[in-house]
């Protein structure tokens, strides 16, 4: 079984690099898939309160047979409950879904900046309650641009552990990358293969050809040469194998180099836009 490194956050937690996303696993199958992961090796599970399925990973980990302790398990706060006491009722909902007394990481999922008066800061110093109880390990943020992390280092005293951010070879996001490592805040990389968009370019599918490795591996890799955590999500279980053996080649500088230069900037961004996104779920 290849072993996954360890990254140390800015609070001296540590959390697995590669991790599995559960993003769009239905409810009802995210048990099994979960259990599925852990069987190859997986040992970090990427949930959100707004999947839906944070009941399905608790359930999976223990058909896993796995303690607690075992598993790096994040979720993170639905867009509708960002008010202060939203935010606390949220996070107790979470705990019970997934059947445990803590969270390993917790994060706001989307900063909402033209919502609740463009107020995310007090929503982040409800997450330092949760910090300092210890029902979150540790806390973060997921698609925080420079600005709204700014923002955040006025009105608190803690600096978010990690950066969930959308991060491809089509969207290397550079510039909040950067912020994070002048900052001591770990990158996340979600849509890691840009929803499979990247695979077929000539580019990638050369270097697969010449490590004689797949795509998806050589692009994941490319992520963790970086530096950043990367959660591929496939319910396929081979597919699931896949994505987990990659820490048994490396890409040269030039590899690197060349996969980089696929970036598009904004045009090349599959999700959201986090200045405008404003959806709450109804």
């Amino acid at each position: 079984m290849s072993t996954v490194p360890a990254i140390t956050l800015n609070n001296g937690n540590t959390i697995p690099q590669l991790g599995f996303g559960v993003f769009q696993v239905p409810p009802e199958d995210t048990a099994s898939t979960v259990k599925t992961a852990l069987e190859i090796g997986y040992r970090h599970i990427d949930t959100a309160e707004m999947y839906g399925n944070e009941k399905g990973v608790g359930e999976g980990i223990r058909a896993a047979g796995l303690d607690r302790g075992d598993v790096f398990i994040t979720s993170k706060l639905n867009n509708g409950f960002h008010k202060p006491d939203d935010a606390r009722r949220a996070f107790d909902d979470t705990l019970a879904a997934l059947g445990y007394d803590y969270v390993d990481l917790f994060l706001i999922h989307w900063p909402l900046p033209t919502l609740y008066d463009g107020d995310f800061v007090s929503t982040w110093n409800v997450l330092e309650e949760f910090a300092r109880d210890g029902r979150a390990r540790s806390i973060g943020v997921s698609n925080f641009q420079p600005a709204h992390l700014d923002k955040l280092a006025a009105g608190s005293s803690t600096v978010p552990a990690v950066n969930q951010i959308e991060v491809h070879p089509y969207l290397t996001n550079d510039e909040v990358r950067a912020y994070g490592q002048q900052h001591n805040i770990v990158t996340e990389a979600w849509s890691p293969i840009a929803q499979g968009k990247v695979l077929d370019d000539s580019a990638i599918t050369g270097i697969a050809e010449a490590t004689g490795k797949t795509p998806a591996q050589v692009v994941l890799r490319w992520h963790v040469q970086r530096g950043d955590v990367v959660f591929p999500k496939s319910v396929t279980p081979k597919r699931m194998q896949e994505n987990f053996a990659i820490f048994d080649f490396e890409l040269d500088g030039d590899q690197m180099a060349a996969i980089s230069a696929l970036d598009k900037g904004e045009a090349g961004r599959t999700g959201p836009n986090p200045d405008t996104f404003d959806y709450i779920p109804s």
